[in-house]
């Protein structure tokens, strides 16, 4: 085996050849520079044998690794390689000799450290035989870790792309999906698998994809390296987001475009954001035109235009109405975009009544899902109304009426919106209230202008402010005369005191009404005037000065003493009148009375105390009590009417009694209000005895009446009972009968204590009962009355009318029967009286039976007489006298009777 020495420093190296023998190998160097050439090359260099061994190492290597030569040199490689498994395929490979380039392995260094290499080694072999390897190693520490680092943030900029709070994709030329990351997959719904590929402007809003191409083109032709632009993208469920793209391309070494970078901002609460700050900015500015222009509104109507614009503009509705409270029902006043039809249907409604104290706004954001009454709810849908809003319009919480905006579709009412809705309607009825009170400010003004009383206003150091021309009327100044000097010029000196108390109750915030006084005109003449001086307030409630009205009432004073002049005529008048007169008040309290009222009732009344009457007691003519508020005085004030027809005692407290009759009268001012009453009292002493003596004849004339008809009834009949004729004997007994008639009609008259009239009701009784009693026994009569009151006039021609009808309706209405019911009644008809005598017979008529009954030819005669009309009935028979119920209207009648 060669074998050769080598220096410096370096060993040979013993090889175990294939038959197990050892030798030692020296390897031979050519020349000095060959071996300084491997001792100080820049590169580390090493050999060594298959087994291993490292044979030779030169500086270089040492360094690398920081060993020195003993250290390293005639060691095993596998003790200085950090990944056993690499060294062992690293010898694995040269020992089936393969070249190895670049082989990337792990060197642990003295100091403990690892060191990347490459290495790249060859066999170096004799025969066949494998001598050793030649390696050349490569420090690639810092390059690894330079390559450790890149990945590592090729690995975060991998995570950051897909995972950054943005989307971002890669396009080329055509616009077509290279690369997306995560964020935009979720901005947009899909997965990155069914975006690649796609065109960037597949999921672009349509309208919005034109501008974006259009940029990109040109992005891709190099004529702009980037661009940038809001967008609204297409989600896979349908909605839309808004987002900031910006787009910037990625070109190679020689300026090509290879791709682009799109980075995708959601700006889609920027953009709504956006759109409220937008919707704000039209609403203050809606709100703020129409502030404005109520600063010019001289009319309602003024005021409705312009809110309505506001509604429209700051709400975005597409119509819109007013309405206000006229008579407590809502009225449209103004409205845009609704038929006559839907205003009809809906006028009236509201949901809030008059009465209700701060009412709220009531939202409906979908009509077909709201609980409607039906008929409101079909004229909203026939209207075309999706969702609706009632907005209450007030003024200091008192409801004024309510504006409506309408939507054509579902609407979700904002916060924001409901507020900017009540604004608009705190400055609707501000603006309502506002023209209102300038319309009456100015009514007023026109109406103080064109007073023709005086009107004028002072500070409270009595200086004045304004004066108008029923001031310059009275008083002679001219508002330019009188304004700013004091107001005591008008007033005369010995009333000058006047003005300090009349200053200091106004500064008290009092009202000086109905003060009568005098001032002096310009012309130095006196008027009478009327004062009503009321305290002027400023906004915070101070007294600030007084207005005032004075009245000219010089005709009211002259008027006054007038009336003063004819109320002492009248006393004098009512006093030099010998009945007693006496009037209250509407309360019955005594206010005047005359001397005679002082005798008639034997006492001085108090007045102002005594009410109802002047007398001391009162009762009724029967002698009960009879109560003073109660007395037709009372009476008279309670119901307004004059009270007629009484009679009453006074007693006196001496005791004595007086009748008298009463004539109370109510007394009314010009409105016809009853304000009091006024009564005389009449005496009827002397006429109460005179009656008395006429009774007292009377009773004796009805005596010997009674006595002479009885008498003469008694004659009739015993003239028919002897008489031979059967004619004669009808005659006599019909005669006989109306005799006695006669004399229960005469009984009546004179039990009546009244001496004019009679009651219907006894003496329809009477008439009834003496009839009856010549009837057979098989008749019953009925018979009713209402409580009338009848003239005596007409009672013997009343009496003898019933007997005939009741003797006609015996013969011809019983028909023969063993029993029959014949029914007098008498009632009140209207203004008028019916008697009515019905049988139970088929009737007859009037006109063919005329000729031949005297009775009924009696009937009509007597009829006439008392003018009345008479008719008969059939089915039953009924004979019906129809006649007034008055004496005058009888004594008429008879008048042209006998006429």
């Amino acid at each position: 085996m060669e074998q050769r020495a080598l220096s410096s420093g370096i060993s040979g190296a013993e090889i175990v050849s294939d038959d197990g023998s050892r030798e030692v190998y020296l390897p031979a160097l050519h020349s000095g520079e060959l071996e300084d050439f491997f001792e100080n090359a820049a590169v580390a260099l090493h050999l060594v044998a298959n087994d291993g061994t490292i044979l030779r190492a030169n500086r270089a290597e040492l360094d690398l690794l920081g060993y020195t030569g003993e250290e390293y040199v005639g060691r095993n490689i596998r003790g200085f390689h950090a990944d056993p498994a690499a060294i062992d395929d690293i010898l694995d490979r040269l020992s089936r000799h393969e070249h190895l380039q670049n082989y990337r392995a792990r060197l642990r260094a003295k100091d403990g450290s690892i060191r990347w290499v490459e290495i790249t080694s060859n066999v170096r072999s004799v025969g066949g035989r494998f001598l050793n390897t030649r390696c050349v190693t490569i420090d690639v520490t810092e390059r690894v870790r330079a390559e450790e680092l890149l990945r590592e943030q090729d690995q975060r900029l991998a995570l950051t792309y897909h995972n950054a709070g943005v989307g971002i994709v890669e396009a080329d030329a055509e616009g077509r999906l290279l690369r997306v990351n995560g964020h935009l997959c979720n901005l947009l719904g899909y997965t990155q698998e069914e975006l690649v590929g796609r065109s960037i402007f597949n999921q672009t809003f349509p309208p919005d994809v034109d501008a974006d191409r259009a940029q990109y083109k040109q992005q891709v032709a190099g004529k702009i390296e980037s661009y940038t632009i809001e967008k609204r993208f297409v989600r896979k469920d349908g909605s839309l987001f808004w987002a900031i793209v910006t787009s910037s391309s990625v070109r190679d070494s020689s300026g090509q475009f290879r791709y682009a970078v799109r980075v995708q901002h959601d700006i889609s609460e920027r953009k709504e954001i956006e759109a409220i700050l937008g919707q704000r900015a039209e609403e203050q500015a809606a709100v703020h035109e129409f502030t404005e222009m109520l600063q010019h509104a001289h009319t309602r109507e003024d005021v409705y235009e312009p809110a309505l614009n506001a509604i429209q503009r700051a709400l975005g509705c597409q119509r819109a109405s007013i309405l206000l409270l006229e008579g407590g029902i809502m009225k449209f006043v103004a409205w845009r975009g609704l038929s006559k039809a839907y205003r009809e249907a809906v006028e009236g409604h509201s949901p809030w009544s008059a009465a209700d104290h701060d009412p709220q706004p009531i939202c409906l954001r979908d009509v077909d899902h709201a609980e409607l009454p039906h008929t409101l709810r079909q004229a909203i849908r026939a209207e075309g109304i999706g969702a609706v809003c009632f907005i209450p319009i007030t003024q200091g919480g008192r409801l004024l009426g309510k504006f409506m905006a309408y939507f054509d579709g579902p609407h979700y009412y904002s916060t924001g919106q409901i507020e900017v809705a009540r604004t608009i309607a705190r400055q609707l009825g501000f603006g309502i209230e506002r023209v209102r009170a300038q319309n009456a400010a100015q009514h007023l003004a026109a109406i103080v202008e064109s007073s023709h009383d005086a009107i004028a206003s002072k500070d409270l150091n009595g200086i004045v402010s304004t004066w108008n021309r029923g001031a310059e009327r009275l008083f002679g100044y001219s508002a330019a005369e009188i304004v700013g000097m004091p107001i005591t010029t008008i007033i005369p000196e010995d009333r000058l005191n006047e003005e300090p108390l009349i200053l200091g109750r106004i500064r008290n915030g009092e009202i000086v009404d109905h003060f009568e006084t005098v001032r002096r005109r310009k012309d130095g003449t006196l008027v009478d005037i009327s004062l009503t001086i009321s305290p002027v307030r400023d906004a915070s409630g101070r007294v600030v000065g007084a207005s005032k009205i004075a009245r000219d009432i010089t005709d009211k004073k002259v008027a006054e003493e007038k009336i003063r002049d004819s109320e002492r005529h009248l006393q004098d008048l009512l006093a030099a009148i010998p009945a007693a007169i006496y009037t209250t008040d509407q309360a019955g309290k005594i206010t005047y009375f005359n001397e005679a009222a002082v005798q008639f009732a034997g006492r001085t009344p108090v007045i102002g105390s005594d009410e109802w009457c002047v007398t001391w007691k009162l009762y009724w003519p029967d002698g009960t009590p009879l109560p003073h508020d109660q007395c037709p005085m009372a009476i008279s004030l309670r119901e307004g009417r004059p009270v007629r027809g009484y009679e009453a005692v006074a007693e006196r407290p001496d005791g004595t009694r007086i009748p008298f009759i009463p004539y109370p009268t109510p007394m009314r001012n010009a409105a016809g209000k009853v304000i009091g009453g006024i009564n005389m009292l009449v005496d009827v002493s002397e006429r109460k005895q005179a009656e008395t003596q006429q009774r007292i004849l009377l009773d004796e004339l009805n005596h010997r009446v009674k006595n002479n008809m009885m008498m003469l009834k008694s004659l009739l009949s015993m003239a028919a009972r002897n008489s031979q004729s059967s004619e004669a004997r009808i005659v006599l007994d019909e005669a006989s009968k109306r005799v006695a008639t006669m004399a229960a009609a005469q009984r009546v008259l004179y039990d009546t204590p009244d001496a004019r009239n009679f009651g219907a009701q006894p003496f329809l009784g009477a008439v009834c009962e003496t009839a009856k009693q010549m009837f057979p026994a098989g008749v019953h009569l009925v018979c009713e009355a209402d409580l009338i009151q009848l003239p005596n006039d007409i009672a013997m021609p009343l009496a003898l009318i019933i007997n005939e009808l009741l003797i006609n309706a015996v013969k011809y209405g019983s028909q023969g029967k063993a029993h029959a019911t014949i029914r007098v009644s008498m009632r009140r008809d209207g203004q008028g009286n019916i008697l009515e005598v019905e049988d139970e017979g088929p009737g007859f008529d009037l006109s063919s039976v005329r000729p031949t009954s005297s009775g009924l030819r009696l009937v009509e005669g007597l009829v006439r007489q008392i003018g009345g009309s008479f008719d008969v009935r059939r089915d039953p028979c009924r004979c019906i006298l129809s006649f007034s119920q008055t004496a005058e209207e009888v004594a008429f009648a008879t008048k042209s009777i006998n006429a």
